[in-house]
C-alpha cells in the first residue's frame, strides 16, 4: 500500500505540472529547436554571468524551471554589460531578455510575459540621512544604473532629481556610501544581498516609493508572439513555494517577528560584551607592562615581545574588522526588520528561527575571535604539548578577515598529526609571521588567485605559496639574518629554541617555508 500511495503522489505531482501545448505551439518548438536568451551579466543576486561564462541567480533558476515544464531549450548569449544585452535584443540576436520590467520604451521591440517575480524597490541613503516622506519635493541626486526601467521612469516622473548614471549596481551603492550621490533606488532583495555581501552597514532604507515595484517578466521579440504564449503557460505553474525555495537558495531576507525591544536587547548585550572585553584587554595590557619591566627577559625573549608590540596595532585592527563584520550582520537584520514592519511585509515563523540562528552564530564568531586573539597575545612561560594543525587554525582566526578580503585559498594536507612542545603563543607567532608575509606579497603583487598549501606530517610542516617568491637579495638577507624586518628572524630563532629549524627558499611559483626537527 505504501508503494502504491507513493506512486499516486508522484503521478499527481507530474500531472499538476503537465503543460498542454497546442499543435501550433508544438510545431513552433520543433522548428525553432533553441531559444536564445540575453541577460543582465551583473545583477546579483537576480542574475549574473560568472567567470566561467555560466548564468547564475534567481532568474536562472526560475527560467530553468519554466523551460523544463514547457519543453523549451534555452541557450545563453553571453554579454559583458546590460547595455550590450539591450542592443543584441533590439537587433533580434537573442529571442528573449530574461528578467526585466515592462516599460513603454521597451515595448517598441518587445512583448512581455506575465510576471515571474515581484519585489518592492526601496530608496537607500546614508545612515545619517532623514526619512523621505515625498521624494517629489526634494532636490537630491540619485545614482541609477543605465538603461533600467526605474532610471527611465524616474527621469520622467521626478524632474527635481539629478540622475547620476552608473554601469553596475555596486557602483550605485558606492556613490551613496562615498557621499557622491544622495540616494539610490534598488530592489529590496538586491539591497539585502549587497549590504550583507559588502558590509555597507552605514546605509539605510529611507522610503519605499509606492507604484515603483519591480514586476519582473521575460521580454520576448515582438515578432515571436507564440513564444510569449508558451512561456506564459510555464509561468502559470510557478507556485509560491517554488519562488520561495529559489530565493532562499540565493539570499535570505530574514526578519524577526519580535518586538523592537527584544532586538535592541540583543544589540545592547553585544555592546556590553564588547565594552567588558575592552576593559579586560586594557587590564591585560597594563599587567603586561608591569611584568615586562619586572622580568628583564633574555635578549631573544625581549625581541619576540618587541615584535609583538610592533604588531599590536595591526592585530587590534584585525579584531576590530572581525567584530565589525559580526555587528554588520546583526545591524543589517535589524534594518530589514524595521523595513518590513514599516512597509507591512508579512513575517513568518521560519524567518524568526533563521534570524535567531544568525544572531547566535555571529555572537559565537565574535567570541571565538576574541578567544584566539587573547590566546595569541597573552604573556606565557608555560611549556605545553599541543596539536600543530589546531594551533595554525587558531592563528588564522586572528587574520580571518584579511584572508577573506584577499580571497586567499588555504588548503591543509594533514598526512600525519603532529604534536609540538613549547610556549604555544610563540609558535602562533611563527605561523602569523608566515601568513602576514604572504598577505603583504598578495597585496603588493595584486595576486588574482592567492593560494597556500600547508603540509603536516611526522616532524615536518611545510608552507607553500604561489606569490612568486622572494627577491634574490631579500632572500639572502633573510638567510643571513640581515633583513630589516623582525618577523622572519624571530620565527627562525623561536623554532631553533625548541630544536627545530626553519628553511626559507624560493620554488618555481612562490616561496616555501619548511619547519623540521633537528
Amino acid at each position: 500500500m505504501k508503494i502504491i500511495s507513493l506512486l499516486l503522489f508522484l503521478c499527481s505531482f507530474i500531472i499538476s505540472h503537465e503543460i498542454e501545448l497546442t499543435q501550433d505551439e508544438r510545431s513552433y518548438l520543433e522548428k525553432k529547436k533553441v531559444i536564445t536568451m540575453c541577460v543582465d551579466p551583473d545583477w546579483e543576486p537576480f542574475e549574473i554571468i560568472n567567470d566561467s561564462g555560466q548564468h547564475e541567480g534567481i532568474a536562472t533558476d526560475l527560467i530553468r524551471l519554466i523551460s523544463s515544464r514547457v519543453y523549451v531549450q534555452i541557450q545563453l548569449v553571453a554579454t559583458k554589460t546590460w547595455e550590450e544585452s539591450i542592443e543584441l535584443s533590439k537587433d533580434k540576436r537573442c529571442d528573449i531578455l530574461s528578467f526585466l520590467n515592462e516599460t513603454p520604451q521597451r515595448k517598441e521591440w518587445l512583448i512581455f510575459t506575465q510576471p515571474l517575480f515581484s519585489d518592492p524597490n526601496v530608496l537607500i541613503a546614508r545612515i545619517e540621512s532623514p526619512y523621505i516622506d515625498n521624494i517629489a519635493t526634494k532636490n537630491l541626486s540619485i545614482a541609477l544604473p543605465r538603461d533600467t526601467a526605474m532610471s527611465e521612469r524616474f527621469a520622467i516622473d521626478f524632474p527635481n532629481l539629478t540622475i547620476i548614471p552608473t554601469t553596475t549596481e555596486s557602483e550605485a551603492f558606492r556613490l551613496v556610501e562615498d557621499k557622491k550621490a544622495d540616494l539610490t533606488l534598488r530592489s529590496l532583495i538586491v539591497t539585502a544581498y549587497t549590504i550583507k555581501k559588502d558590509g555597507l552597514f552605514n546605509l539605510k532604507i529611507v522610503n519605499q516609493p509606492k507604484g515603483y515595484e519591480n514586476h519582473l517578466r521575460i521580454g520576448v521579440r515582438k515578432d515571436e508572439p507564440i513564444l510569449k504564449e508558451i512561456l506564459d503557460k510555464g509561468i502559470k505553474t510557478l507556485s509560491k513555494s517554488d519562488r520561495d525555495s529559489i530565493i532562499n537558495n540565493h539570499v535570505a531576507i530574514v526578519v524577526e517577528e519580535v518586538t523592537l525591544y527584544s532586538v535592541w536587547l540583543w544589540v545592547l548585550a553585544v555592546l556590553a560584551i564588547l565594552s567588558l572585553l575592552i576593559i579586560f584587554w586594557n587590564y591585560l595590557l597594563r599587567k603586561k607592562v608591569v611584568q615586562e619591566v619586572a622580568k628583564n627577559l633574555a635578549k631573544q625573549e625581549q625581541l619576540v615581545q618587541k615584535h609583538k608590540q610592533a604588531e599590536l596595532g595591526i592585530l587590534v585592527g584585525n579584531i576590530a574588522h572581525q567584530w565589525r563584520d559580526g555587528l554588520s550582520s546583526i545591524g543589517s537584520k535589524n534594518m530589514f526588520l524595521l523595513a518590513k514592519i514599516d512597509f507591512g511585509i508579512e513575517i513568518s515563523q521560519d524567518e524568526i528561527k533563521e534570524t535567531t540562528k544568525m544572531i547566535e552564530k555571529s555572537i559565537d564568531f565574535m567570541s571565538d575571535t576574541m578567544k584566539s586573539f587573547l590566546q595569541f597575545y597573552k604573556v606565557s612561560t608555560e611549556i605545553e604539548i599541543f596539536d600543530a594543525y589546531h594551533s595554525i587554525q587558531e592563528t588564522m582566526t586572528i587574520i580571518d578577515l584579511k584572508i577573506k578580503h584577499l580571497r586567499i585559498n588555504i588548503e591543509f594536507h594533514v598526512i600525519e598529526s603532529l604534536q609540538l612542545e613549547g610556549i604555544k603563543n610563540e609558535w602562533m607567532n611563527v605561523w602569523l609571521n608566515i601568513f602576514m608575509n604572504f598577505i603583504n606579497i598578495s597585496k603588493q603583487r595584486k595576486l588574482l588567485s592567492p593560494h597556500i598549501d600547508i603540509i603536516i606530517e611526522n616532524e615536518r610542516i611545510v608552507f607553500k605559496d604561489n606569490g612568486g617568491g622572494f627577491d634574490i637579495q631579500h632572500l639572502e638577507n633573510i638567510t643571513n639574518n640581515k633583513n630589516t624586518g623582525l618577523g622572519l628572524i624571530i620565527s627562525k630563532e623561536i623554532v631553533q629554541k625548541y630544536n627545530w629549524y626553519l628553511i626559507i627558499e624560493n620554488i618555481s611559483y612562490g616561496a616555501q617555508f619548511t619547519i623540521a626537527k633537528n
